[in-house]
């Protein structure tokens, strides 16, 4: 194992001690349990989280121009997630914690 390798593993360990941290005060945060069990960096959260306000803006301006079917928004958002999370583990642990909520509601109608 290389320096940068090892570098990368301690920041990857210090996140999810944070995680672990408020968990310890809120064991019902789903999603970030679901980080720390899949191995998930911060980068690939932050890439996430932008994944979903990116979602979110896109099925707001199609239910203003009328749309009702969000299917190719799903599949969009499925192909985009990290390999390492399932689209319905990732939907469900987001939902438990309250997290892109209409979004994850309405990708839920299509597991």
């Amino acid at each position: 194992m290389n320096e940068r390798e090892l570098v990368e593993r301690i920041q990857l360990l210090e996140f999810h001690q944070k995680l672990l941290l408020k968990l310890i005060n809120n064991p019902k945060l789903e999603f970030s349990k679901l980080i720390i069990e899949k191995g998930i960096s911060e980068q690939e959260v932050q890439s996430f989280f932008k994944l979903c306000e990116e979602m979110c803006n896109k099925m707001a301006k199609q239910k203003a121009e009328g749309f009702v079917y969000f299917y190719p928004l799903f599949d969009e958002f499925s192909t985009s997630m990290p390999l390492t999370l399932q689209t319905e583990e990732v939907i469900v642990a987001c939902l438990r914690q309250n997290l892109f909520e209409s979004l994850m509601l309405e990708f839920k109608k299509y597991l």
